[in-house]
């Protein structure tokens, strides 16, 4: 009983091992930035979550679908540019996308370096030094918005090997994660161009909105009214820059929501955001529904 049960175990672990693969993207080594600590998962008493600290070296997650449908999307998940909210801002995306028939890739771009414990390090920054926040973030976010670049052209020139169309991939961020979404859309070659974004409370701030590029991306934006950042503003500067530069794109602006709600469940009309991407994308013929679903 105990060789069946020890199997069973090995061929669940080999079966997640082959449905989720990760890999390390080409990256430019920074001149200037130095991580002297490795990169660390733990789970933050402070934020209520798994994060994802000192990420010194770009890499992709792939959750790939049973049968793909040709889509694909690129997760940048939140955390101010010093963590990654790893899981409610990105793998349970990830997950959810890929039983739609969604290729998904969940990004670890690169981190402001720090201790130990980089949400603690936050916290305190912004109690006591607040400005010190974008003074640290500031040499990082090019880096950052380098790997989402370099994550659309390996998805693109591997299209193939994962059954994807390379006219349907998307970048899709969260707050942090949101701001490496417009720096993408704002500095893209023909070679890196997302098909589509989906900036979701976007860190405007830190990555301040500009004029829609030409042959824009279409676009989705998704804040809350309630955002105690303050992002709400910036996501709507987001769309009517688009909107007056002649595309066509959406917005779902909720009264209720906060930061950071990502996956979480609150009981408000904010948790089904992720469906209507996906009603959206559908409608924008980006998504091509499974008869299975």
């Amino acid at each position: 009983m105990k060789k069946i049960s020890f199997l069973f175990s090995f061929f669940l672990i080999v079966q997640i091992g082959l449905a989720q693969e990760f890999i390390e993207i080409p990256y430019e080594k920074s001149k200037t930035v130095k991580w002297e600590n490795e990169e660390r998962q733990y789970f933050s008493d402070i934020w209520n979550t798994e994060v994802v600290t000192n990420v010194s070296v770009p890499t992709l997650q792939v959750f790939q679908p049973e049968k793909p449908n040709g889509t694909s999307v690129i997760i940048a998940p939140g955390g101010a540019l010093y963590a990654h909210s790893i899981n409610s801002e990105g793998r349970n995306v990830a997950k959810w996308l890929a039983d739609k028939g969604i290729t998904a890739f969940v990004l670890k771009y690169r981190l402001v370096p720090t201790g130990k414990d980089a949400v603690q390090e936050i916290s305190d920054d912004g109690k006591n030094k607040p400005a010190r926040i974008a003074e640290r973030v500031a040499p990082v976010l090019p880096l950052s918005v380098a790997d989402g670049l370099s994550a659309i052209s390996y998805v693109r020139q591997n299209a193939k090997k994962y059954q994807l169309d390379p006219n349907k991939i998307g970048f899709m961020g969260f707050s942090a994660g949101g701001a490496v979404t417009m720096g993408v859309a704002y500095n893209y070659t023909e070679d890196n161009r997302p098909n589509f974004i989906v900036p979701v409370y976007a860190w405007t701030s830190a990555y301040p909105v500009q004029d829609a590029p030409k042959n824009a991306p279409d676009l989705l934006v998704i804040c809350a009214s309630d955002d105690p950042l303050g992002l709400a503003p910036g996501s709507i500067e987001i769309y009517n820059s688009w909107l007056k530069a002649g595309y066509i794109p959406e917005l779902h602006m909720y009264a209720k929501g906060g930061h950071g709600f990502g996956m979480k469940k609150q009981g408000l009309p904010s948790d089904n955001w992720i469906q209507r991407f996906y009603d959206w994308s559908v409608a924008q013929g980006i998504t091509q529904t499974s008869k299975s679903k």
